[in-house]
């Protein structure tokens, strides 16, 4: 039941992009960063200079797909098999969205700031909600999620900006200046967005205080972190405590309190956000 759930969301999550970038970035005429805004320029290579009728179908989602497979190979080669069949029902649902949702006529918001802005935050949400619950939009996601788990002071967010210089080169070759500036704005917005919600980028350092010391110590290898334990007494009661630290991604922090009311409604735990950790310590991206 809980795999379906996430699998519900993840495939939210890519309509959810889907809808922010037809609805907001393409009619104003900017493009995406990443594999998607190489699929719009093939798009666009097709239909206005090879003359490709396709009528009113933007055929950029389907151009996407066919530039992932060999991505695919590398979600099932080294991100396992559950992300990678996650990867495929995700990229094909985004192909079905982008291509199945108008874009309107008229802008929406006639501002590009604004609209690029706007764009940005719902497009980095939707792929914030399908990494999460172990999806994957494809391209850079799948890219960025392979390198962070091999380089801990990687993302998600940074392997999109990475690829968004080779596409932005290129479109500052074809298209007009603003046109540019404004696709570079949407695209490090949206970047910014998908690191800020993607909570297995975000380090938590955890101290609890505990008289459950075997049953939390057992939660934490669970979820295949250390912990290191000091014996403490407490000030006031003076009876011995359990002190047990680690550090996690925020992600698996919520896990961890959950488990905590669970086993310990009254343990004492400190969660500190963004910490920086150097040495021996795995990033895990992939939830259960």
């Amino acid at each position: 039941m809980k795999s379906k759930k996430m699998l519900i969301l993840a495939i939210a999550g890519t309509v959810i992009f889907s809808f922010g970038m037809n609805v907001f970035i393409v009619p104003l005429g900017l493009y995406s960063g990443g594999f998607v805004g190489v699929g719009q320029l093939i798009r666009t290579f097709l239909v206005s200079l090879l003359k490709l009728n396709v009528g009113n179908v933007d055929i950029a989602g389907i151009v996407y797909y066919i530039i992932n497979i060999p991505l695919f190979i590398l979600a099932y080669k080294k991100l396992g098999k559950s992300f990678f069949w996650n990867s495929i029902i995700c990229v094909t649902s985004m192909m079905l969205s982008m291509t199945l949702i108008q874009s309107p006529t008229q802008p929406i918001v006639t501002d590009t700031l604004t609209s690029a802005l706007i764009g940005g935050m719902i497009c980095g949400a939707g792929t914030a909600l399908t990494l999460i619950n172990g999806g994957s939009g494809g391209g850079q996601d799948i890219l960025g999620m392979y390198l962070t788990g091999i380089k801990p002071d990687f993302s998600v967010g940074k392997m999109g900006i990475l690829i968004n210089i080779l596409v932005f080169g290129c479109c500052a070759l074809i298209y007009d200046l603003p046109i540019v500036i404004y696709s570079l704005i949407y695209s490090v917005i949206y970047s910014i967005a998908t690191d800020k919600l993607h909570s297995q980028n975000i380090n938590t350092q955890v101290l609890i205080f505990t008289h459950q010391e075997e049953a939390v110590v057992s939660f934490i290898h669970g979820m295949r972190h250390s912990a290191t334990l000091w014996e403490g007494k407490g000030a006031y009661t003076k009876k011995d405590v359990s002190i047990v630290f680690t550090v996690v991604s925020k992600y698996e922090a919520n896990l961890l309190k959950k488990k905590l009311e669970q086993v310990e409604p009254n343990a004492f735990a400190i969660f500190g956000d963004n910490v920086s950790v150097l040495g021996n310590y795995e990033k895990h991206l992939l939830p259960k």
